[in-house]
């Protein structure tokens, strides 16, 4: 089983965007996309996206899909298929067990829609027993700032999610809620803890808006 988060060096790309963006939909050089994706497959052979929507649907891939699935988590117990998921902010999850991966895009939509409890739900229906996962770069608590109505939307639903910036101002902590939300039904998930607006090594859409993608990615 192979999993990794990529990083903003290392690819091609020019003009706002840095290095190994691997988004198609971010208006970079399609061109420089398609050579840091087929570098992405120099290493982990052929891979599934989504076009990620924040929303709470689920897809299982049993080959490589013809097309690009509409959905926020993609599932496979096929051994020639790594799935990636892309964000700029949001978490990238990914979860794995005996036989079945999962990455999952989790942002505060997703939090709440309870995508990644989902997820977990249907890798137990196809027969997941064990299942673990891991958190790669996202914003943290203390960068998140959100206005009140939103902090106290989100922190009423997951008192763990409110936060505070260095500022004092109201902030989200998504990371720390999502991981209390999958210990709840016995997801141990361990956390990278790096924050992408703070480490200019990743791409954050708070910085700079017109921003690429990096990458969560699983195979078996």
């Amino acid at each position: 089983m192979d999993s990794f988060f990529t990083n903003r060096h290392g690819g091609f790309s020019h003009g706002d965007y840095s290095s190994w963006n691997l988004a198609s939909h971010v208006g970079d050089d399609p061109a420089d996309v398609e050579l840091n994706r087929a570098k992405l497959r120099e290493q982990v052979g052929n891979f599934a996206v989504m076009s990620q929507v924040h929303g709470d649907t689920v897809v299982v891939l049993d080959e490589f899909p013809m097309q690009v699935p509409v959905a926020d988590a993609l599932i496979t117990g096929y051994p020639d298929l790594a799935l990636v998921v892309m964000v700029a902010d949001c978490i990238p999850l990914l979860l794995r067990s005996e036989k079945l991966v999962a990455a999952i895009h989790v942002g505060r939509a997703g939090l709440m829609n309870s995508i990644a409890l989902k997820t977990v739900s249907k890798m137990r229906e196809l027969g997941a027993t064990q299942i673990s996962g891991s958190i790669g770069p996202a914003i943290c608590g203390s960068c998140y700032e959100v206005p009140q109505e939103l902090h106290d939307q989100v922190s009423a639903a997951h008192p763990l999610a409110s936060s505070k910036t260095k500022f004092g101002t109201l902030a989200l902590d998504l990371p720390g809620a999502l991981i209390a939300a999958l210990a709840a039904v016995d997801v141990p998930v361990g956390n990278s803890v790096d924050c992408t607006l703070e480490d200019e090594s990743y791409f954050s859409y708070r910085r700079n808006q017109v921003t690429g993608r990096q990458g969560g990615v699983i195979k078996l």
